[in-house]
């Protein structure tokens, strides 16, 4: 469960680091998890009810809870490695925990054919990594605020 509320945590500094990267340089959001919805349901065959605007915000909707998910996965998964032993430092964690969440996010969409990492610029790699720097950072934290105390 720390783990889970560690990558919820995670998530939330990563919503903050985007929404506040679209407010500094003024850049729209980006549509790749409603994409990504699309994507999946025309490949998968389940359809999204609803008239027009009624299915646009449901995946709309659905894109913002695929990211969520992500988050708490990477930091349930987090919590079961460090659960089985693996003690890295702070530093090691974090950087571990970037990636992690920086695959569970791109690597579906990169499959699906919606995004090609090897053809992002400079700028659209530091939009994604900074983002999810926050949330490796905010992650492997809260874990470890988290943790038991000892009164002795």
């Amino acid at each position: 469960m720390r783990g889970v509320a560690a990558g919820a945590a995670g998530t939330t500094a990563l919503n903050a680091a985007t929404y506040l990267d679209m407010v500094v340089r003024g850049r729209p959001a980006s549509s790749t998890p409603e994409q990504t919805v699309e994507r999946l349901s025309d490949t998968t065959g389940t359809e999204i009810p609803g008239d027009e605007q009624h299915r646009k915000n449901r995946v709309s909707g659905l894109g913002a809870l695929s990211g969520m998910l992500t988050g708490t996965a990477v930091g349930a998964a987090y919590g079961a490695a460090r659960g089985f032993g693996w003690q890295p430092s702070l530093p090691v964690a974090g950087a571990a925990t970037t990636l992690a969440a920086m695959a569970g996010s791109s690597a579906p969409m990169t499959l699906l054919g919606i995004t090609d990492p090897r053809q992002w610029s400079a700028t659209d790699w530091l939009s994604d990594l900074v983002p999810h720097l926050a949330f490796g950072a905010t992650a492997v934290a809260t874990y470890a605020l988290t943790g038991r105390r000892s009164n002795s």
